[in-house]
C-alpha cells in the first residue's frame, strides 16, 4: 500500500499588505507543498487580511513545516497555526440536564462525522453517565455550588489537560464560567445558547422570546469569554413559530436548531475553517 501524503491546514492573519498571496503561495511551493484548497479575506474595517490553506508536502514533517513558518513569518507580522488535517481534535463536552446537544455530538463522532476525539464528558449532574458509558467516553461527575466553584474549575481544568483536549464545548452547561477559567480557555470554548443572539441574553430565552410574542427563535454558537453570552459568534439559524405555541413547544422546536448549530461550529472549528477577528469570526466554509 501507498502510504498516504501528509495534507496540512494552515491559517493566518496579519496586516494587509501587496504580495502576501504570493509570499505565502511561494513559501509553501519551497516546502515541495501542493495546495488543494485555498481561501482568503480582507477585512478593510481592521486592516487585517486572513487565510486558510489546505496543502499537501511529502517531503516535510509537522516539525519542520513549524520550524520553517517560525523563521517566515515574523517579517510579515503573521499570526499563524498548522495542523495535520487527518488528526482529530481531542475534545472534553461539558453538559447539565439537557442532553440532546451532548446525544447529537455524539453519535455524530461516533460515525465519524466531526473529526474530533471526544476524550471525556463533565457534568455538574449524573444524568448522563449511562449516555456516556454507551459511547465508552469517561463521564466525570463534578458538582459546582457558589461555595465549591473554584475547586470545582480547578478539577475541571485538570481533566481537560490530563486529556490534551485542545477543544472544549459547552453542549447546554448551564453554569457560568469564572474569568480566569474563561480565560484559560480562550479560543477554545465553544458555547451553544438556545437564542439568536444579541437577543435574549442569559437564563430562560425561550420564556422572554415567548413573552415578546416572537416569529423566529434561534440558536447561537460562540466562543466563550469572560463576558456572559458576548463571545466571537460563529454560527446561527432560526426556526419560524407563532402565537399558537406555548413555551415548551417553543423549547422542544429549538432543540432541533441547536444540535446543528452546534455540530456545524465544532465541525468548522475542528477543521481549522474559523479565525477570530476582535469581536467576530471569519468563517472560511
Amino acid at each position: 500500500m501507498i502510504p498516504a501524503t501528509p495534507t496540512f491546514v494552515l491559517t493566518l492573519s496579519c496586516p494587509d499588505r501587496k504580495g502576501l498571496v504570493h509570499a505565502v503561495s511561494g513559501f509553501l511551493l519551497e516546502q515541495g507543498g501542493n495546495i488543494e484548497e485555498a481561501a482568503q479575506f480582507n477585512d478593510h474595517s481592521t486592516g487585517l487580511f486572513f487565510m486558510r490553506l489546505q496543502f499537501r508536502a511529502p517531503e516535510r514533517s509537522l516539525e519542520q513545516l513549524q520550524q520553517a513558518l517560525s523563521e517566515f513569518a515574523p517579517p510579515l507580522q503573521i499570526t499563524w497555526s498548522l495542523h495535520d488535517a487527518c488528526t482529530p481534535v481531542p475534545t472534553v463536552v461539558f453538559v447539565s440536564r439537557e442532553g440532546h446537544c451532548l446525544n447529537d455530538l455524539l453519535f455524530r463522532f461516533k460515525s465519524g462525522l466531526l473529526p474530533i476525539d471526544i476524550r471525556a464528558i463533565i457534568s455538574n449532574h449524573r444524568d448522563f453517565y449511562q449516555l456516556a458509558a454507551s459511547y465508552n467516553v469517561p463521564f466525570h461527575h463534578i458538582p459546582v455550588t457558589k461555595d465549591n466553584k473554584a475547586q470545582a474549575e480547578a478539577r475541571q481544568y485538570e481533566i481537560i489537560q490530563g486529556e490534551g483536549a485542545e477543544l472544549v464545548v459547552l453542549a447546554r452547561y448551564m453554569q457560568i464560567l469564572s474569568d480566569d477559567f474563561s480565560q484559560k480557555l480562550a479560543g477554545r470554548a465553544i458555547n451553544i445558547h438556545h437564542s439568536f443572539l444579541p437577543s435574549f441574553k442569559g437564563a430562560k430565552p425561550y420564556y422572554q422570546a415567548h413573552d415578546r410574542g416572537v416569529k423566529l427563535i434561534g440558536a447561537t454558537a460562540h466562543y466563550v469569554t469572560a463576558d456572559l453570552d458576548e463571545g466571537p459568534i460563529i454560527e446561527q439559524d432560526v426556526a419560524r413559530v407563532d402565537h399558537s405555541l406555548t413555551v415548551e413547544d417553543l423549547t422542544a422546536i429549538g432543540r432541533d436548531t441547536e444540535s446543528q448549530v452546534l455540530a456545524r461550529a465544532v465541525k468548522w472549528h475542528s477543521e481549522h475553517r474559523i479565525l477570530i477577528n476582535g469581536q467576530k469570526t471569519v468563517v472560511f466554509r
